[in-house]
């Protein structure tokens, strides 16, 4: 398994494709395809992408096991704590350990950048997530609905990883 950051247009045009195609499968059981439409566009598209790495100080690696991109990871640091923006396994990988390994990453990321913790936000009705994330040692310190226009809202849990 290894990380490919992301830096160069074709790595964020790759990396924007990959995100489209795991929202899309993974959300419909919990958004509305508008919904999805919407956050991939706003969130996770090749201008979105691109502004967030060039203009935000968001890192983000595309998954890679036998050259095959399985998924992928964005984060930011603020000033008190790393933000895991996303983390994002494709249907056929998860569930086999690649989230956990890409999780370590994320800790080295952390502690490259000298945060002590590392937070998170969850949709409230993401079971499966939250319960991996609870298995990895976050702890919910606090809940948030977030207006992200044209009538969606993010209903979120905030975990946090203290490293």
């Amino acid at each position: 398994m290894n990380y490919i950051d992301i830096k160069t247009e074709n790595e964020i045009k790759k990396l924007s494709d990959l995100a489209s195609e795991i929202w899309h499968d993974y959300w419909p059981c919990i958004l509305s395809s508008a919904q999805i439409d919407y956050m991939v566009a706003k969130f996770q598209s090749f201008n979105a992408l691109k502004e967030q790495i060039n203009d935000e100080n968001y890192i983000y690696n595309i998954i890679e096991d036998n050259n095959n991109s399985i998924g992928y990871f964005g984060v930011c640091p603020k000033e008190n704590y790393l933000f895991l923006s996303k983390l994002y396994i494709k249907k056929n990988y998860r569930a086999m350990g690649y989230g956990k390994k890409a999780f370590i990453k994320i800790i080295e990321i952390a502690k490259l950048h000298n945060r002590n913790s590392i937070q998170l936000t969850v949709n409230k009705y993401n079971s499966n997530t939250i319960k991996a994330y609870e298995k990895w040692g976050f702890k919910t310190i606090n809940s948030v609905v977030t207006d992200i226009g044209e009538d969606f809202v993010m209903d979120d849990y905030i975990m946090e990883y203290k490293l």
